[in-house]
């Protein structure tokens, strides 16, 4: 049976749940980077119209931006035993926080890839072609001339996504990863404080938005003012 409401048990879940804000993070971070190279992989057989992998990506983006992402955690939690049983590896007892992880990775990447396309049909195409006619191969003037802008452009679309995700790392607890939803569960279990809980989750969460929303307010705002010498620097680490 639920307790009656009582303020002073937020103030008092705040500290305990903090605690697993950095499982959480590290969940978000680890899986976007994944999701940033497997989308940008995933991107250009859309970009440059690439036959078979054309529609095979299409597909990827079409089932992980379609479906919801407690159906995909559970697919992935259950299907990473089953396809490595079948070559004699047993992953039965796997740590779920890394299905969580390829989870998240992998429907991250659905998103990236098409706000890098997005980023990338923005770029001025006289651009490549000014690239192409100065020698540049068809690779370089990808990563020195084309993406750093489209990464540029798409920049806002990106920061959406990662508070996006920050908000569905909260369904990870669904296949028993400890992190402050999970965390919450069990205070709910042992002190019957069910909206006390979801209210303490509720103002980290915003909290932590809020931080990162000012974040990459900065970032952006720094970028967008040093974007031709960053290019440079991307250029020389290229070389």
């Amino acid at each position: 049976m639920l307790q009656a409401f009582e303020w002073h048990m937020v103030a008092d879940f705040i500290p305990t749940l903090l605690k697993y804000l950095p499982l959480t993070l590290y969940i978000l971070g680890v899986s976007l980077i994944f999701g940033f190279i497997w989308g940008i992989i995933v991107s250009l057989p859309k970009i440059y119209k690439i036959p078979v992998l054309q529609q095979l990506s299409s597909i990827y983006i079409s089932f992980f931006r379609g479906t919801p992402i407690m159906v995909q955690l559970f697919v992935v939690f259950y299907a990473i035993p089953a396809l490595t049983a079948a070559v004699g590896v047993d992953t039965s007892k796997m740590d779920p926080l890394y299905a969580a992880i390829a989870t998240y990775a992998l429907s991250s990447a659905a998103s990236i890839a098409e706000i890098t396309r997005a980023g990338i049909n923005s770029v001025d195409k006289g651009q490549a072609e000014a690239a192409y006619s100065i020698g540049l191969t068809g690779g370089q003037t990808f990563f020195r001339i084309v993406l750093p802008q489209a990464l540029v452009q798409a920049a806002p679309n990106f920061w959406s996504l990662i508070i996006g995700f920050l908000k569905d790392t909260s369904l990870a607890f669904s296949i028993g990863v400890m992190d402050m939803s999970g965390r919450g569960q069990t205070l709910i279990t042992s002190s019957n404080h069910s909206l006390e809980v979801y209210i303490s989750l509720a103002i980290i969460y915003y909290l932590t938005a809020i931080v990162l929303e000012k974040i990459f307010a900065f970032v952006e705002k720094h970028v967008k003012r040093n974007e031709t010498r960053l290019l440079t620097i991307f250029d020389m680490n290229i070389q």
